[in-house]
């Protein structure tokens, strides 16, 4: 049952009635740009992996030279369209903001011009980032093998709307928590700016913590680390997979099933404080990346892994290392090694013993200690906007739910 005042309406009904005036994608066929058209500035080009929370980030657009964008016949957005992305990447939704005067959109993307007499802009953005456009592009997209949601499939799309009086306060208030959350993802982004300048200058000595003055030297990964290649003789079945950003996870977490062999034998088994590399690329890790078992107490591991084990705390910090070998700098040496011979199957040709031998240049082990403890806290200090921002995140949805559906009614002025 409607709320009182509410109405419920598919797109092609609210495009009969002028409510939304445009809907409308990108240039299809001999007007699509060629890669030659693109300039160094000019009218913006924008596609669906320009849409960055809920914003366009016009740092990834491309541009057009006005004589070509002049030629253009269709897809020109303007301040204030809802921009819909339906094919390729679909789901993600911007309100566009800018002061250019147009805006050209690739074939990825749809705009919405609403009348602002009848419907408010920034509530059609907060509805169609909603869960009741999501499942009903999930259902279209279910009906075909292509991962796009067509224009004229989207004229299917039921919009429930309140009075414009209504709309716009619902917006307002869902806009609070957007800046809030804009806020948080700021204060995230600099935090991580801040610890990347932190690992650059604490991991290669050129910026000292006070009280060190002892010389850094080089010494090889044996010198620190002994090879593991101890198989899984105890039946431990808890297989575990490189992520690039989350460790060492559970394999059915990360592929969302599970890929290991039935028999687990001849897996390596890794223990706590373990590391491994993996010798695929991934985003963000050229070279491979290397984690350290951290959320088990123990896991098995396919034995395309390097394994190793720190030979004693001693002599080396298991923390230092696991920032060293995320920050990169084993890059130019896994290079010198692995450039012979190429990549098999996308893994680098990279053999355990010249891994072993490779160089690294560390301070003494308290040293090591406090460049750990000092980027263990701004780990923490990410960690606890991250959390920040999940929970604003989903108290947002939750208001979702109850303003957009009139389960819950505003205040109106």
């Amino acid at each position: 049952m409607l709320p009182e005042g509410w109405k419920e309406e598919r797109l092609d009904e609210l495009l009969k009635n002028k409510t939304i005036t445009v809907h409308i994608d990108g240039n299809h066929g001999s007007f699509y740009p060629k890669k030659e058209e693109f300039v160094s500035s000019g009218v913006p080009y924008i596609s669906a992996n320009c849409i960055q929370n809920g914003r366009i980030d016009f740092q990834k657009c491309k541009f057009l030279a006005p004589e070509k964008a002049d030629k253009l016949q269709k897809g020109i957005a303007k301040d204030g369209d809802v921009l819909f992305a339906h094919n390729a990447t679909v789901g993600p939704v911007a309100l566009l903001k800018t002061s250019e005067e147009r805006v050209i959109l690739s074939t990825t993307l749809t705009l919405y011009r609403c009348d602002p007499i009848k419907l408010n802009n920034s509530f059609l953005y907060q509805y169609m980032s909603s869960t009741y456009i999501d499942t009903q592009y999930e259902s279209i997209m279910r009906q075909t093998t292509r991962n796009q949601v067509p224009i004229t499939a989207q004229r299917e799309f039921v919009f429930l709307l309140p009075p414009l009086p209504e709309q716009k306060k619902i917006a307002a208030i869902l806009s609070t928590w957007d800046r809030a959350i804009e806020g948080t993802e700021k204060l995230l982004a600099n935090s991580q700016q801040q610890k990347k300048a932190l690992m650059q200058q604490l991991l290669t000595g050129k910026k000292r913590l006070p009280g060190f003055t002892g010389e850094w030297k080089k010494h090889r990964l044996s010198d620190f680390f002994v090879r593991l290649m101890q198989r899984n003789t105890s039946g431990n079945t808890n297989v575990v997979t490189i992520s690039a950003q989350d460790g060492l996870v559970k394999q059915e977490e990360y592929f969302k099933k599970t890929v290991a062999s039935e028999t687990l034998d001849g897996y390596f088994l890794l223990e706590n404080g373990d590391f491994a590399y993996n010798k695929s690329y991934s985003i963000g890790y050229p070279m491979g990346a290397i984690k350290r078992l951290n959320r088990y107490e123990k896991g098995v591991v396919t034995t395309l892994y390097i394994c190793f084990r720190l030979k004693s705390h001693q002599f080396a910090n298991g923390d230092f290392f696991e920032f060293y070998f995320d920050s990169g700098l084993m890059n130019y040496g896994l290079t010198q090694i692995a450039h012979e011979g190429g990549r098999a199957h996308g893994l680098l040709n990279v053999k355990p013993a010249d891994f072993m031998h490779l160089q690294v240049t560390v301070p003494a082990v308290d040293e090591q200690e406090a460049i750990a403890a000092v980027l263990t806290r701004a780990n923490e200090e990410i960690t606890a906007l991250e959390s920040d921002l999940a929970r604003l995140r989903q108290e947002k949805k939750a208001l979702m739910q109850q303003l957009l559906t009139g389960k819950r009614r505003v205040t109106v002025d």
